[in-house]
């Protein structure tokens, strides 16, 4: 890794946004800079060494403040979707009982024996994609916050549940790790509250803004990379590490400045950083030597999206059943982690991506439904979302 290797990196970062330009797509950024570490890595041209030491280190880093993000976008303190969680519960255990049969449905169809990990691929969802379409159509009503409800409860079981499904031989170990950093995403809850009710939290705050010492920030990345070291030590993964602090930091509410700044490191620099390397990290010519992994990977995105569509039967609408299949954080993590312990097989990672790109395009395609009927809606002069639960 060198300043031209970063300049390079960060320049092929600006893909993302400008794949993601049209906004009616609802295109991830992440997709261009995937696609953009795809090109200049092991599939492409080679010029990106994804095993450097440095770079993956950044590329950590990166992926930590990413959980990160993602966990401070969970909506774990508004009271609105709290009155949804009954509902969204229902639904998202529906979803997670078939996933299990779907996940390994697909192993033994494979022959891969990852059937734990695909149930929990299949199962996720994602609050870091589906909650901004959400935001961005203006959608709103009884089946808006299920829906909210449902993708924060699996997102939640999904990341916590995964480095347990990954290697079923070192279980019982990941299980202990993952207590120790859920324990300490516990006691980082405990004391931001108790800086909050005190009022140290806001003097802070204050004087932080005063004097520009950008002190909240400054701790609030020192507490993630200190629970990144609790998760190496214990020998999890730091996904869980990130998206623990991101849900201790969300339970509490995110000063909108601290957000501001995370926006900007995160989207700005480490998070571009990672994906690229995540790109350059597969080897999609591992397709050309073992061509069932494409069907494998049609398989977990379609499987993903039928799964989810089923609680249509109990009430929820189809668009917002293929929205909530949108996934991107739980597959990526799955790529890392799986890559990291070596139990992945070959072009299995890439047949990993494919199918969080199929759930992300029928997710844009169902968002662009929702906006043309909200839009058309809107033009007659009635509410643009369904009043009742069962319409399509």
């Amino acid at each position: 890794m060198t300043f031209s290797t970063l300049a390079l990196v960060l320049a092929l970062g600006l893909c993302g946004p400008l794949l993601a330009l049209r906004s009616s797509w609802h295109v991830p950024v992440i997709l261009g800079e995937v696609i953009a570490g795809i090109v200049f890595g092991a599939t492409g041209f080679g010029v990106l060494y994804s095993a450097d030491p440095i770079f993956t280190f950044l590329a950590d880093m990166g992926f930590a403040v990413v959980m990160f993000v993602a966990g401070t976008h969970v909506p774990v303190r508004d009271p609105s979707v709290r009155s949804a969680l009954g509902v969204g519960a229902v639904r998202a255990a529906l979803v997670g009982l078939l996933a299990v049969a779907g996940g390994f449905g697909v192993a033994h169809w494979f022959d891969t024996g990852h059937g734990a990990m695909y149930a929990v691929l299949l199962a996720s969802s994602s609050a870091a994609l589906v909650l901004p379409i959400i935001d961005s159509l203006g959608l709103a009503g009884k089946p808006v916050l299920a829906l909210t409800a449902q993708v924060a409860i699996a997102d939640i079981a999904c990341v916590v549940a995964l480095p347990l499904a990954i290697d079923l031989d070192h279980a019982g170990h990941a299980a202990l790790g993952a207590l120790a950093v859920a324990a300490c995403g516990i006691v980082l809850f405990v004391l931001l509250r108790w800086l909050a009710v005190s009022g140290v939290r806001r003097r802070a705050h204050r004087l932080s803004e005063d004097r520009k010492l950008a002190l909240e920030l400054r701790v609030s990345l020192a507490v993630l990379f200190a629970l990144c070291a609790v998760a190496t030590q214990t020998r999890v993964s730091i996904m869980l590490a990130g998206f623990a602090a991101g849900l201790a930091v969300a339970a509490i509410g995110e000063p909108r400045r601290v957000a501001r700044q995370l926006f900007a490191i995160n989207d700005g620099f480490l998070g571009p950083l990672f994906f690229v390397w995540l790109g350059a990290r597969l080897n999609l010519r591992d397709f050309g030597e073992h061509p069932r992994l494409i069907a494998l990977g049609l398989a977990l995105g379609i499987g993903a999206v039928l799964v989810h569509l089923v609680p249509r039967l109990i009430g929820q609408p189809l668009r917002y059943g293929a929205l909530a299949a949108a996934q991107i954080g739980v597959p990526v993590a799955a790529v890392t982690v799986g890559t990291e312990l070596h139990v992945l097989i070959p072009g299995e990672a890439a047949a990993l991506m494919l199918g969080a790109l199929c759930t992300i395009a029928v997710a844009a395609v169902a968002a662009n439904r929702l906006a043309a009927r909200a839009s058309s809606e809107g033009a007659d002069g009635k509410s643009a979302v369904p009043t009742d639960p069962r319409t399509p």
